[in-house]
């Protein structure tokens, strides 16, 4: 039995046939796991690792998001700060701001959050990140690296999925993964090379496949990130496949308190009764992309 997956035997929960992936509970063993290497840093005489997050704007989403980041960095003992610029802030300031932090040597990497206002070439400002700071992965540089199967930065929702089904042991060498576009070619990358995870046959699916149940239901490993509520049904997945729900999606629901439930983009009650294992949503990937970060 892996030993990894064994940690887990107390905590897993049940729901008829499925494995719930608890990524609460991963979260927390690798931010305890972050916090004592930090310590041991600091009582090595080092400074603590320094993450830095720009937002641009207001927008709710991603304001929660960044607090969510700063938060979890100072709870682990790494030092944050956060960068707050308005949201008639002009490409050309962004990028002035960019290139100081490129050059902030007490700096170890800062994301720049998005998405950004109108006007603001996002391309543009993915590129200006200094690679070896560019702790979202998203840099060209960072891109081919990752293609290549070098040591580079990876995206934190594709790494934090990576680090689940390392950390509850599911097999993934000769597997067919099967996956939805939107989370990108990280996740693709990282799912057929020679690794553990890694090793699989690998189909990347998108709006413009045809027959898409006939690729979903050979997936052993079905990982879906499309931004549609409740999409990937019962019929659409193999029965004993390992489902990974990247989407959460607000659908109205007056029985709750505020007027909506939080759902993945795969009808968890059909699906957890067939699938070997699944992440719920909330409490699975979202807690994984943070502590990846």
């Amino acid at each position: 039995m892996n030993h990894a997956y064994s940690l887990f035997l107390e905590t897993v929960i049940r729901n008829n046939m499925a494995t719930i992936l608890d990524g609460r509970i991963l979260s927390n063993e690798v931010l305890v796991q972050l916090s004592d290497k930090v310590d041991k840093l600091v009582e090595a005489g080092e400074r603590p690792p320094h993450l830095a997050a720009v937002l641009v704007g207001n927008d709710p989403a991603s304001r929660a998001y960044v607090g969510s980041k700063v938060r979890t960095c100072e709870k682990i003992g790494f030092r944050s700060t956060l960068i707050e610029l308005p949201d008639a802030t002009s490409e050309e300031e962004l990028l002035a701001k960019i290139d100081e932090l490129n050059h902030d040597d007490e700096l170890d990497g800062f994301i720049v959050q998005l998405p950004l206002p109108n006007g603001i070439d996002e391309n543009k400002v993915i590129e200006a990140v200094d690679p070896t700071k560019d702790v979202d992965g998203f840099h060209p540089i960072n891109v081919g690296r990752l293609a290549l199967g070098l040591e580079t930065f990876i995206s934190a929702t594709p790494k934090g999925i990576i680090e689940l089904l390392k950390r509850y042991g599911v097999k993934t060498s000769g597997k067919h993964c099967g996956r939805s576009n939107i989370v990108g070619g990280p996740m693709s990358m990282l799912m057929r090379r020679n690794a553990d995870p890694g090793n699989c046959t690998v189909t990347v699916c998108h709006s413009r496949t045809k027959d898409l149940k006939e690729h979903t239901t050979r997936a052993d490993i079905l990982i879906a990130a499309l931004g549609k509520a409740e999409f990937v049904t019962r019929d659409m997945v193999k029965p004993g496949a390992v489902v990974i729900d990247v989407g959460i999606n607000r659908v109205e629901d007056s029985s709750k308190e505020g007027g909506y439930r939080l759902t993945g983009d795969v009808d968890y009650e059909g699906v957890s009764e067939i699938c070997d294992a699944i992440t719920p949503v909330p409490g699975g990937v979202g807690p994984m992309t943070i502590s990846a970060l």
